[in-house]
């Protein structure tokens, strides 16, 4: 039976549900970002919401629900959202992505939801950030869910988690089959990325065929120089925000790490470290090593804007 490692200590809580059992689709983000800029309480108006979004209750909900696990938002304590830095340098005017149409957002979105969703989403924590196996089915991943669930001391249902596990695998993979509605017919943004591909189909312990879902790890040239220090520094200041050295291992395989959320080869990560640290201004160094390579901080240096990114593919157009 395949199990992923147990959960690490230092978190605590996890959300299993507020989606809805919606995955977040293509067109809300943008237009969550023109709702709140004109009404910061939106979101806590449901009827205005539905009227102004154009989609229902359900729907709303899980909007919010979004908003807030992707980084777009985050209510304040005085029934508004305040709008972030993140989602003012993407959609807002002169924004470098107002219409999701640059991979660069797309996998900015990814490491937002995979690494700094708070609290975290439980089935991105236990597949993108734990689960130590190149490829799952739906009832093992679900299984798995259920164990750790109960190591949590939950109680939470087969169906509870069940719909965490598809909103999961539907959030980057498309799974639409006969006739649906416009808004069902678009897929969530995410899904561009392929980082989940079917793969084949195996029998379960029941003896049905399954799908089996493979997670694409290699070289990903889209996740550009600029993006991989910014996630690298992101993670170094939250996970150990006091320490001037970072292990390779950390990087590349620690829940949560941009090697993992990323899903990148072990020789591509260190490549990525190696080209970054000989660049003039870079905010650490790299020292490869046979047992184990160390990054260090350069003194002074700061997380870089996301601003950075956006104009590195400018300069190298």
């Amino acid at each position: 039976m395949i199990e992923a490692p147990t959960i690490s200590q230092r978190v605590q809580t996890f959300r299993f549900s507020g989606h809805e059992s919606f995955a977040c689709r293509y067109a809300w983000l943008p237009k969550a970002y023109r709702a709140i800029s004109a009404n910061p309480q939106i979101f806590f108006d449901e009827d205005a919401a539905m009227v102004e979004l154009g989609i229902g209750k359900n729907m709303v909900r899980s909007l919010r629900y979004w908003v807030d696990a992707m980084g777009i938002a985050k209510p304040t304590g005085v029934r508004e959202h305040a709008l972030s830095d993140f989602a003012h340098a993407i959609f807002g005017s002169g924004g470098f992505d107002p219409y999701l149409e640059d991979p660069k957002t797309l996998w900015l979105l990814h490491w937002s939801l995979s690494s700094q969703a708070s609290p975290p989403l439980f089935a991105w924590h236990h597949m993108i950030g734990q689960w130590p196996y190149p490829e799952f089915t739906r009832s093992e991943a679900l299984a798995s869910f259920a164990r750790q669930s109960a190591k949590m001391g939950h109680k939470h249902s087969e169906v509870t988690l069940g719909q965490h596990l598809d909103v999961f695998i539907h959030t980057y993979h498309s799974g639409k089959t006969g006739k649906v509605g416009i808004e069902d017919s678009l897929d969530g943004p995410l899904v561009d990325l392929r980082l989940l591909v079917p793969s084949g189909d195996r029998k379960n312990d029941a003896g049905r065929w399954e799908t089996v879902y493979s997670f694409r790890r290699e070289q990903k040239p889209e996740i550009t120089s600029a993006m991989f220090e910014h996630c690298v520094l992101d993670f170094w200041k939250r996970y150990s925000p006091g320490e001037r050295t970072l292990t390779f291992r950390s990087v590349l395989s620690a829940p949560n790490s941009p090697g993992q959320v990323f899903k990148l080869p072990e020789e591509d990560v260190r490549v990525r470290l190696e080209e970054l640290s000989r660049q003039r201004g870079s905010a650490f160094t790299y020292q490869p090593s046979a047992v184990q390579g160390l990054l260090t901080r350069r003194e002074k240096s700061q997380l870089p804007p996301i601003a950075n990114i956006y104009r590195e593919a400018a300069l190298h157009a």
